[in-house]
């Protein structure tokens, strides 16, 4: 059974939306890639399931606006954008290689269910409930993993 592409872009659009736009800051690239996200989704609808769909199209908008995110940096639109870029790209890399292994070795030792929990939360903002439903557990439920995670955290920075 395919996908109603067509309901999903009624009922989840609004929310696809606020993740392009959390993720590349501008309102038309954020329109411009949740447009694709159902491109996608009309492209594969056939070999979709109907379960799960606010969780499927979140992680589809989100690897399509990183897409997007990674080709602008290889392809800056003018010489101030890729000025910028460099500067950007010139941080701390040993605090960012620090903080990316430090995430690895956290999100290793958890279900990974706990990374998309703390993304949802965290990241997004969504509420515990907003997050609970998401994920298809009880708030009491993401809490815990949350709960979890941050005692993992701690154990990790006291090593």
């Amino acid at each position: 059974m395919s996908v109603d592409v067509e309901a999903y872009y009624r009922r989840y659009g609004p929310q696809v939306l606020r993740r392009c736009r959390f993720l590349l800051r501008s309102e038309e690239q954020a329109v411009d890639a949740m447009q694709d996200v159902f491109v996608q989704l009309l492209r594969y609808q056939s070999a979709l399931k109907d379960a799960a769909p606010s969780s499927l199209l979140h992680q589809i908008a989100t690897r399509v606006c990183l897409n997007r995110l990674r080709g602008a940096k290889r392809r800056p639109e003018d010489r101030d954008d890729e000025l910028v870029l460099r500067i950007a790209a010139s941080g701390d890399m040993e605090a960012r290689a620090s903080a990316r292994g430090l995430l690895d070795r956290l999100f290793g030792r958890v279900p990974a269910s706990s990374r998309d929990i703390a993304v949802l939360h965290l990241v997004d903002g969504m509420t515990l409930e907003e997050t609970a439903r998401e994920v298809g557990l009880s708030v009491s439920g993401v809490r815990k993993r949350l709960r979890a995670l941050s005692a993992v955290l701690q154990e990790l920075e006291a090593a």
